[in-house]
């Protein structure tokens, strides 16, 4: 069963890795995010940044970097999940040829 393509067999430990994985990059490119725009405004990081949602809005110069720093987030996970699905797809085209030639 090693080396199978698609597996059939329900896996909650492979669905739970994945949710991980995604919080971890999502939560990691935004911290990245957040100190690139605070490094280049002199802004003192904070973790309120993140988890508190009374900071965001466009109402106060820290909710307006925020936001910002969301947007960006966005456009790169977005961007990278697009790259990473693209890629997929072109080895997925070479998966009927595989199982013809091994046919």
């Amino acid at each position: 069963m090693a080396g199978q393509f698609r597996s059939y067999v329900w896996d909650p430990v492979l669905i739970l890795t994945q949710i991980v994985l995604m919080q971890a990059v999502y939560y990691s490119s935004l911290g990245l995010w957040l100190a690139l725009v605070d490094s280049l405004v002199q802004n003192s990081p904070s973790l309120d940044q993140i988890f508190n949602y009374e900071i965001l809005g466009f109402s106060t110069p820290p909710g307006r970097l925020s936001m910002i720093a969301f947007i960006l987030n966005a456009l790169t996970c977005v961007s990278g999940k697009t790259k990473r699905c693209s890629l997929l797809k072109e080895k997925l085209a070479y998966v009927p040829v595989i199982h013809l030639a091994k046919s």
